[in-house]
């Protein structure tokens, strides 16, 4: 018996389009703010976004609960998994980018599909605040970033079907792009705000995309490449290297918290529900 992803529904779906929606306004807008928006009047609405970050991280889980059918040991694995990732991340944590925790949401994400990955993604980065008092303004788009780097994972194809050398090499793949795609939009949070940068690396208000794109690009690449290299090639070694025991684990895990709908026998099928109650239905060989 193998372990399934938790697959989307509809209200699923939605939720997580809103939550990601807001994400993109809330990373964004400085980007087509005019020369008059006073950008640094709003650069302490975090807790307004983080307010509704959480509603929205809710109305994910309710809807993924409710649609998959799954049952109160199902998210309780979530709890277990953010406390695991929120300890992991004060190891390396101000050390060239050295982060063990990315590795751990990639193969999560993986096991337990995009809804919940997006969750506990979101969940892991605020337990690891609270953990280490990196609680701020940046924190609601470290959960969102986050989130969205583990929901790609639970994205990544074959999640049934590819197994072996060649799982932990696309996944590898993925947490070395991911890693920097992380940093990048992390830049991107508090760029704008940065009004002590020199001229050809700072956020110019009304100026056109493409040109503020530029300047951003080389701002990412004198502050934080050396960083997010540290962090991409440590997800890839511990992927390569950690991966096969850490997936086997997660899905032996997911089987027990009752993540499958049906277990099937030679002869027999055996219908098992969300809490382990059910029929069973007898087939003639």
């Amino acid at each position: 018996m193998r372990a399934r992803v938790v697959r989307l529904g509809p209200r699923s779906v939605a939720a997580l389009g809103l939550v990601s929606a807001v994400g993109v306004a809330g990373f964004g807008w400085p980007l087509i703010a005019g020369p008059g928006s006073q950008l640094n009047a709003h650069a302490q609405d975090a807790p307004w976004l983080f307010a509704a970050l959480l509603v929205l991280l809710v109305g994910v889980v309710a809807a993924t609960v409710s649609e998959s059918g799954l049952g109160p040991k199902a998210v309780a694995m979530l709890g277990v998994l953010a406390a695991t990732g929120a300890a992991l991340r004060p190891l390396g944590a101000g050390t060239a980018g050295i982060e063990p925790m990315f590795f751990l949401m990639v193969l999560s994400g993986r096991v337990l599909g995009p809804g919940f990955g997006f969750v506990l993604g979101s969940v892991t980065m605020f337990a690891s605040a609270l953990l280490t008092g990196g609680v701020g303004p940046w924190m609601p788009f470290q959960m969102l970033a986050m989130g969205w780097f583990t929901l790609g994972a639970g994205l990544l194809p074959g999640p049934e079907r590819l197994r072996g050398r060649g799982e932990l090499l696309m996944l590898a793949g993925y947490g070395f792009l991911a890693a920097f795609a992380y940093g990048t939009v992390m830049n991107l949070a508090g760029w704008p705000f940065m009004g002590t940068l020199t001229s050809s690396v700072a956020f110019h208000p009304g100026d056109a995309v493409h040109a503020n794109l530029v300047r951003f690009l080389a701002y990412c690449a004198a502050t934080s490449l050396g960083w997010d290299l540290g962090r991409a090639a440590l997800t890839v070694v511990l992927t390569l290297t950690l991966g096969a025991t850490v997936l086997k684990a997660l899905r032996r895990a997911t089987r027990r918290a009752a993540f499958e709908a049906a277990v099937a026998f030679e002869g027999t099928v055996a219908f098992k529900g969300a809490e382990g109650g059910g029929g069973r239905a007898d087939r003639s060989p």
